[in-house]
């Protein structure tokens, strides 16, 4: 007996994801197009180091449960490539366009009144707080630095300020992201370039 609650053989009962991202295409400039192919060109390359991630975790989760030698070296390994990841993947997910939206109303936006809330958004917003991690963080790192600080724990790794060195060019970065995406903005805005709106919506 079928059951009524599954979709027909006829339909393709996958999701169609693409209706859930809102991607709406600024028009670029040379200053972007020069900024995002430096970001992509990172992001991928440091997309590498998930698998590598894995591959520790893997190696350290063996060493644990099959051999019964746990090394505080790969579970601090982990942490440190996670941060990495992390904080370089900031830069390539804003280029991408690819980040979380907490504003319910965006879409509700026409194409104009969404490109002054991300100009408005980055100039008020994200700059500022880049540029507050930015300014605070080299103390931080500098003075790990001073110490030449190591983890705390036995067999931990050494040159602590190296991770701690990621916040600087994580957010450096994300900068570099966020001028290029304002620059496709003020094209929009402000030179009479076109915008092109997300699939399956209308243009204002």
């Amino acid at each position: 007996m079928t059951d009524p609650s599954l979709p027909p053989e006829s339909e393709d009962p996958r999701v169609d994801m693409d209706k859930y991202f809102h991607h709406t295409e600024l028009p670029n400039t040379r200053l972007s197009d020069a900024l995002n192919g430096f970001i992509r060109r990172i992001g991928e390359a440091v997309s590498w180091l998930w698998i590598v991630l894995v591959v520790v975790i893997v190696t350290n989760v063996t060493m644990r449960y099959v051999f019964g030698e746990g090394r505080i070296e790969f579970e601090e390994i982990q942490w440190h490539i996670y941060s990495i990841g992390f904080l370089i993947g900031l830069s390539y997910c804003l280029e991408a366009d690819d980040h979380v939206r907490v504003d319910v109303l965006h879409d509700r936006f026409n194409l104009r009144t969404q490109a002054w809330v991300e100009f408005f958004g980055i100039l008020l917003f994200l700059l500022p707080f880049i540029a507050l991690v930015l300014i605070y963080s080299v103390p931080y790192i500098t003075y790990s630095m001073s110490l030449n600080e190591s983890s705390e724990a036995p067999g931990g790794l050494p040159a602590r300020w190296a991770i701690k060195s990621f916040m600087f060019i994580g957010f450096a970065l994300l900068a570099v992201s966020a001028i290029a995406r304002l620059a496709r903005v003020c094209a929009f805005l402000f030179g009479g370039a076109r915008a092109q709106p997300p699939a399956g919506s209308e243009s204002a």
